[in-house]
This record gives structure tokens, C-alpha cells and sequence, in this order.
């Protein structure tokens, strides 16, 4: 596990020669140039601990860099799998863990999971190389309030850092918009051909969708029936009867019913 100080060989304090902050309702940040509100989290008396967990050191090099670079984040403590990440969460204090997804010896969900039973406070924000919406589901589930993608032209590692202490979430305008299009169709109402679907396969006895499922899944009549100890005769009235109550004319018309009613 390595120290940010020892890491980089540099203090994450201010430069000599920058002018203290202003007092008042701002405070004016030389490096970098900024406007950043007294009353929010994160002052160059007090910035923003963080726990950078990757386990690729170039990319960790680079985080790094940009936390120490903003006096607002201080890098407390970095680790390159899940071992050894789980080692930092207990040992360090920190308000922000930065987790890339994909580590050696597992992934960034076990440390999120862990680090909510350690120190419920601190606030979890992935990096990943890639926007998949079920994995930013899956990391919001488990408590984490940002996914941030590396090298995104969006926002930037302190931002991040920032955003989420001081009660915000972190993600790019891109996956936040495709999340509100994937909530948007999750809560749209039915339309009337849907609903028509759904009562009709209510209407489908629990046998007559257990032939359909196997219709679907490619058994002859003769199959069913020795499968199900029925005789063929009695399977393909039960055929006759899902046609009928499905509307459809053959076993292919059937078999696009089950599959987009999710039967098999």
C-alpha cells in the first residue's frame, strides 16, 4: 500500500508564495484558479481526504496528480487490489474513496460493500474505462454516489471528490442522460397491445404455458407429451388452445410471444 507523500514526493499543502484564501463568503483558490464558497466542504485548512484504490499505477500517477494539484483534496492513502484496499480502508480516515471497478484480484463493488460496514460516512465514487449502465446501477445500489469514467472530457477527479462530500453525485452528462431514458421506458404505462399480451398469457392455464415453453425451446408434440406423460393428442390441443388464446397462427408466431413475454 502506498502513501500519496512517499508516492509522489510531494506535500500536498500550498505552494510557497500563494496568497492565503480570502475570508468572506468566498474563498480565492490560486491553484487552480477558483471560487470556492467558505461554507462548503472541502478548504485549503481543511480539504477533502481521499483513498485512491487502482490497480494500474500509471493511471493512479495521473489521479494522483490532479488531487494533489487542488488544494481543496488531499490524497491520504493509495492501494492496487482489493486486498490491499480493504488494508487502507481500515487503517486510514478518509471522507472519499476513488475505486476503479476491474482490480487484479477482484472488483470495486466488494470494497464499496466493505467500506459502507467500516466507515458508513465516507462516500464511494467509481472509475471505470467504461459506462455501463447495469454496473452504475449496481455501484448506486451498494451506496456509491459517482461513476466516473477515466479520461472523460467531463469533470475531473477533485470535482468528483468535491461533488460527492458535499452531498452531490458525480456521473457524465452522457450516462446520466441514458439512465433517465432507461428510467423513462421503465415507467412509461403499458401500451394497449402490452396489456392486451398480459392478459392473454394470464389467460394461458399453467400447463398450456408449460407446452409453450417447451414448444419454444424446440420439442415435437411426441416429446412434450412423453415429457409431460400426456399423449400427443392431448399436446397438440393444448397447442390448439395457446394459438387460439395468443392470436397466432404457427409454432414460430408462438415462440416471438414467449420470447418477448420472457416465458423461457
Amino acid at each position: 500500500m502506498l502513501n500519496s507523500k512517499e508516492a509522489n514526493g510531494t506535500s500536498p499543502s500550498a505552494p510557497e508564495g500563494d496568497p492565503p484564501p480570502v475570508s468572506g463568503q468566498f474563498a480565492v483558490l490560486q491553484n487552480p484558479p477558483s471560487m470556492w464558497p467558505d461554507f462548503m466542504t472541502g478548504q485549503v485548512e481543511k480539504p477533502v481526504r481521499v483513498l485512491l484504490v487502482d490497480d494500474d499505477a500509471h493511471m493512479r500517477r495521473v489521479i494522483a496528480q490532479e488531487l494533489m494539484a487542488d488544494q481543496r483534496t488531499l490524497l491520504v492513502a493509495q492501494a492496487a487490489s482489493v486486498r490491499e484496499g480493504r488494508k487502507a480502508i481500515k487503517q486510514h480516515e478518509f471522507d472519499v474513496m476513488l475505486v476503479d471497478l476491474n482490480l487484479g484480484d477482484g472488483e470495486g463493488f466488494q470494497l464499496i460493500d466493505y467500506m459502507k460496514s467500516i466507515r458508513p460516512a465516507a462516500e464511494a465514487v467509481i472509475i471505470s474505462i467504461m459506462e455501463n449502465d447495469d454496473q452504475v446501477l449496481h455501484a448506486f445500489e451498494l451506496g456509491a454516489t459517482g461513476y466516473l469514467v477515466k479520461n472523460s472530457w467531463f469533470g475531473s477527479y477533485p470535482q468528483a471528490v468535491l461533488q460527492v462530500a458535499n452531498g452531490g453525485a458525480s456521473i457524465t452528462p452522457h450516462l446520466a442522460r441514458r439512465l433517465l431514458q432507461r428510467f423513462d421506458r421503465a415507467a412509461a404505462p403499458a401500451t394497449h397491445e402490452q396489456q392486451q399480451d398480459e392478459r392473454e398469457t394470464e389467460r394461458l392455464s399453467q400447463r398450456e404455458k408449460e407446452v409453450l415453453r417447451m414448444v419454444a425451446s424446440g420439442y415435437t408434440s411426441a416429446e412434450i407429451g412423453t415429457r409431460l406423460l400426456i399423449s400427443s393428442l392431448t399436446v397438440n390441443t393444448h397447442i390448439k388452445n395457446i394459438y387460439r388464446k395468443l392470436q397466432v397462427r404457427t409454432r414460430a408466431q408462438a415462440v416471438r410471444f414467449a420470447s418477448l413475454r420472457g416465458l423461457f
